[in-house]
């Protein structure tokens, strides 16, 4: 009788272990400033004007650096935010949207890149990919309509 209540107490306990691991990990996963010291810079480009980003530590950033350098035509929407349909999708690990920020670089679905230039709230649900470290002149870089914009590594 006791050897079966001590097999139930390590099962329950290996039980419990395992989901606590798992719950850490997608914790750790949905922070908003980067999780490692893998972060990186980019620059990105808008006419003559140059800024320097960072990108997050995430399986997201990690393949769209993959894919830089990266001179896409990036069309308005909504007067805070420009987009491109990138030709593929990248990794995913989406979060409420909350408080954008000027300058966040972010995935929406799986393929339709992100760059913010205006501070607002909202309730959809992005990938982080990162930010634009000085927004400051960003939207007069990028203007009211569609623009050409370049990523690279830095």
């Amino acid at each position: 009788m006791k050897m079966k209540a001590l097999i139930l107490a390590l099962m329950i306990g290996v039980h419990f272990s395992a989901c606590s691991k798992e719950e850490n990990s997608a914790q750790s996963d949905n922070n908003d400033a980067p999780s490692d010291t893998s972060t990186s810079k980019i620059k990105i480009t808008v006419g003559a004007s140059v800024f320097t980003a960072t990108l997050y530590g995430n399986p997201s950033a990690n393949a769209f650096k993959a894919r830089l350098p990266l001179t896409i035509d990036m069309t308005e929407l909504n007067s805070n935010e420009k987009y491109y349909d990138l030709p593929g999708p990248l990794p995913t690990n989406t979060s409420a949207g909350g408080n954008i920020r000027a300058g966040d670089l972010m995935l929406y679905g799986n393929n339709v890149l992100v760059l913010f230039y205006k501070n607002f709230n909202t309730s959809y649900s992005y990938t982080k990919l990162g930010y634009v470290d000085n927004p400051e002149g960003l939207a007069a870089a990028l203007g009211a309509g569609n623009a050409v914009v370049k990523f690279e590594n830095n």
